[in-house]
């Protein structure tokens, strides 16, 4: 196999693609390279089908190696484990734009492997996957209608930068993944600081004309390669078998689709469905369940056209502009530092807010660049039970994990920051009812809840959802609407999904679905616009259940104070082996945070815990003063004296000669280990010891006593008026 290249210049950067060289059983392999970051993507696809098979198994794998920045990996077994969380979002983000380009009818196994062969920390490989994916398949005889082509679109000073680096993104205001085909966009995904409607659509249009240069260039590695596409049998339905599903059900689907609530709507399906299956066995009995499956969602998608397009009908009877009737509350949890639940017709989240020490943050262990704390984390969790089923519970799914850092990331650019908030915030949102948007519901429900755990955000964000429904003649796009704040039938059954948050100002987190092999800027700047004027009225919801942040937190949440130290005395907090600042924590129960320009942070609820670690930490880097007079207990005793804790953590001699104002034999004749008495500092030694005296304190105290009995006023401490018998 002959070796070809080709590359392209986006962002100032040269991007290589290679094939013919790496994987060559692979039915299509390239490696994609930037800088020194170098991707290898291979895709596969089966030649038979498997029994039974009705749906197409496409799956996406991304993964980063540690060899690839010089590493070794962590953990006892010294390999890679399960993905992270930036690997799961990269699989998503390179499956998505694929999918809908793949022939109607083709289900064979088919299988796209991503991996990081060469990372330098600064171009994010993550770009490369989605590129190289697509390579993978134009060179390769996988039926495939592409190429598209992924650009990431940042801002920094007004002005849009192509695929910035990691360090360039510090300064960015927009993270925008844009995937198109040579006309439309097919995919996006990313995250804003309020970025206006506007703005984001140039940002779109810029990302198109970055992603047409990749697309040439794929197209270009094919021409090269020159490879015959395999003819391969679709498997779709004959007319007939369709036809006699609608001659039984159709008049009757309506009904069915339009029953009152989504429990009713699906026994009514269910029943259809079993009774079309009858039907087309009994006239056809060689059908297989996949032509019965495919027979009723044809008869589905058929219904619900006519009812979009040509009745102007919703299965809920809302306008195509309305929204489900919005319903919320907080403060549900009594022990939760903050909680709300949030409902939009049948899809209801309740969200929990926990505040935790700044130490608590999430840490991080990719391999490629980016950050390595986070300290604000989202996770949603989708039950069985939300759509009224039984199902398997276990770890995190990438459907879990995709909907959690849509919602964290649009949430994310009204946190504060950690100098005005410095705690570690983690939201959960419980989706408990499922009929569509519940990621949107998530954004919604866990701003309130943050709002009623008092972290004061700097405005609040909500999301909502658009969707699509088109009709073609041939390639001819023939008719549209969208629809606002779509259902989850609406969404299987129409043809784009687009979730779009942000707050008064402007764009804060967004996706693009679509199961069409693209969508043209004209439509789509359309939804974006209809989204801000939809986004308006749930903020205006959310205004009346929560208008601002408490200024109370929950008994619950642990309180913060902050002091500052001269950095040269963290050593001394922190102690040999962190021996101090365990006796602390052991001792008042308080979490304490360090940072190195002397920023102490002590997080407790128990005030009195709070003020004991104040009191040590203050008195552990407090300068002692040559003079001042000191009262602490004494902590040891010796021949030739006693060691006195005139400070929290800082000790100093007493000599038995400065014990008291008369010859003391024994040092146990005056003092006891345990007993509390006043002490003079009359002096550092060279080696930083202090010198300590009871009788100068004594001294002072009776000078004081007898200047304050003739009217003068005292000038040493008085002593207290009752002071220990040792003392």
């Amino acid at each position: 196999m002959s070796i070809h290249n080709v590359s392209v210049e986006i962002g100032g950067q040269q991007i290589i693609i290679e094939t013919g060289k790496l994987a060559k059983l692979a039915d299509g392999a390239v490696t994609l390279r930037c800088g020194e970051t170098i991707v290898l993507v291979t895709a596969v696809s089966a030649t038979k089908i498997k029994e039974g098979q009705d749906w197409f198994p496409l799956s996406v794998e991304y993964r980063e190696k540690a060899a690839a920045v010089g590493k070794f990996p962590g953990g006892y077994f010294k390999r890679e484990g399960r993905p992270s969380e930036k690997e799961v979002l990269t699989s998503r983000m390179t499956d998505r734009p694929l999918r809908p380009l793949f022939p109607k009818g083709y289900l064979y196994d088919t299988q796209i492997v991503g991996t990081v062969m060469s990372a330098d920390g600064q171009n994010d490989p993550d770009m490369l996957s989605i590129n190289g994916a697509s390579a993978a398949l134009c060179v390769s005889d996988i039926p495939f209608a592409g190429p598209v082509g992924a650009v990431r679109v940042g801002r920094i000073n007004g002005q849009f930068v192509a695929n910035p680096t990691w360090a360039d993104r510090e300064f960015s205001d927009l993270n925008l993944v844009y995937v198109g085909t040579e006309n439309d966009v097919i995919m996006i995904e990313g995250e804003g600081a309020e970025i206006p409607e506007e703005d984001f659509i140039k940002a779109l249009e810029f990302g198109h004309a970055e992603a047409k240069k990749i697309i040439a260039a794929q197209k270009q590695l094919a021409a090269l390669v020159n490879n015959t596409k395999r003819e391969m049998p679709l498997f779709t339905v004959k007319d007939e078998v369709m036809e006699v599903a609608y001659e039984v059900a159709g008049s009757r689907i309506n009904a069915a689709l339009y029953a009152p609530g989504k429990v009713a709507k699906i026994k009514a399906i269910n029943a259809l469905k079993d009774e079309v299956g009858v039907a087309i066995k009994a006239k056809y009995p060689e059908a297989t369940p996949f032509e019965i499956s495919q027979a009723f969602d044809y008869l589905q998608k058929k219904a619900f056209r006519i009812a979009i397009l040509d009745k102007q009908t919703r299965s809920d009877g809302r306008g195509f502009n309305d929204i489900r009737p919005l319903s919320g509350e907080t403060g549900l949890l009594p022990r939760s530092h903050g909680s709300a639940l949030f409902a939009r017709g049948e899809t209801q989240a309740l969200c929990l807010a926990t505040l935790a020490p700044a130490e608590e943050a999430q840490d991080l262990d990719g391999y490629t660049g980016g950050e390595t704390k986070k300290s604000f984390i989202l996770h949603y969790n989708f039950p069985p039970f939300s759509v009224g089923e039984t199902g398997r519970m276990g770890g995190m799914n990438r459907r879990e994990i995709g909907h959690g850092a849509l919602a964290e990331r649009s949430i994310a650019p009204v946190i504060p920051s950690n100098e005005d908030f410095p705690y570690a915030i983690r939201i959960s949102s419980e989706v408990c009812e499922s009929n569509g948007s519940t990621s949107m519901a998530s954004v919604c429900g866990g701003v309130l809840a943050l709002m009623d755990a008092g972290v004061p955000i700097k405005t609040p964000v909500a999301g909502i959802s658009v969707g699509l429904v088109t009709e073609f003649e041939g390639d001819v796009l023939k008719r549209y609407t969208t629809l606002a704040d779509i259902l989850g039938s609406e969404d299987h059954f129409g043809d784009m999904d687009f979730k779009l948050c942000g707050t008064r100002e402007g764009v804060t987190g967004f996706q693009l679905d679509l199961k069409l092999p693209g969508v043209s800027h004209t439509i789509f700047f359309e939804a974006v616009r209809q989204a801000r004027e939809l986004r308006m009225r749930v903020l205006d919801v959310m205004d009346t259940i929560i208008a601002a942040p408490r200024t109370e937190m929950s008994p619950y949440a642990p309180r913060i104070e902050t002091i500052k130290v001269n950095p040269d005395k963290i050593g001394l907090i922190i102690g040999p082996g962190g021996k101090n600042i365990k006796s602390i924590v052991a001792e008042t129960g308080c979490d304490i945070n360090i940072d190195d320009d002397g920023s102490v942070r002590i997080y407790s609820n128990n005030p009195d815990g709070m003020a004991r670690a104040k009191q040590i930490i203050k008195g552990m880097t407090q300068e002692l003063t040559i003079g001042e007079t000191y009262y602490g207990p004494v902590v040891n005793i010796k021949e030739f004296g006693a060691f006195v804790e005139v400070l929290p953590g800082k000790d100093g001699m007493c000599h038995i000669s400065e014990l008291a104002d008369f010859r003391v034999k024994r040092t146990e004749d005056v003092v006891k280990i345990g007993d509390m008495i006043y002490v003079k500092v009359i002096g550092v030694d060279e080696r930083g010891k202090v010198k300590l005296s009871r009788r100068a304190a004594m001294k002072d105290r009776d000078e004081a006593a007898q200047k304050a009995a003739g009217g003068a006023p005292a000038t040493a401490p008085a002593a207290p008026a009752t002071p220990p018998a040792s003392a």
